[in-house]
């Protein structure tokens, strides 16, 4: 497969994505924990492909910054109470990547991937990718939140990976 920047460039053009990342900045103002917002969701897609380059995954750079993109877009959702925001952003990352070109395998993939992005247990390699890409993304080891922090030891970066 070509990789199709478009693609993830129509993501970040998106109503419903520019509209949701607004508002989760907008809740995360005065978070004293790690945000969800633009800086975090290119951490976590230049991480990924990094690690998909230095392994030789055949994962299309395109469907990994789609998955990085979208993985926290539930978390405006979470924050009202409306449930997990794995699976709300599964759900409303479907149509956002229909919306922007992917197929029907790569809306698969990305939304299994981020199902699974909250635990080190997804079956699936971008699922695997983007977990780790999203732990990689938090300087642990320079946050002033660090010891109130719910991450168990294990998850935090204590270090540059």
């Amino acid at each position: 497969r070509t990789v199709r920047k478009e693609r993830y460039n129509r993501i970040i053009e998106h109503t419903v994505f520019k509209k949701i990342i607004k508002e989760i900045e907008e809740l995360e103002q005065n978070r004293i924990f790690c945000g969800h917002g633009m800086e975090h969701l290119l951490s976590v897609a230049r991480i990924g492909y990094i690690d998909i380059l230095e392994n030789n995954y055949d994962i299309p750079k395109d469907v990994m910054y789609g998955a990085a993109l979208l993985h926290d877009i539930g978390r405006a959702g979470q924050y009202r109470g409306e449930g997990s925001h794995s699976a709300l952003g599964a759900k409303l990352a479907k149509q956002i990547l229909k919306d922007c070109g992917y197929e029907k395998d790569e809306i698969d993939a990305i939304c299994v991937a981020i199902l699974e992005h909250g635990e080190n247990n997804g079956q699936e390699l971008l699922s695997q990718v983007l977990y780790r890409a999203d732990k990689k993304s938090r300087n642990c080891f320079l946050c002033g939140a660090y010891e109130d922090c719910n991450w168990n030891e294990n998850k935090k970066n204590r270090g540059i990976v």
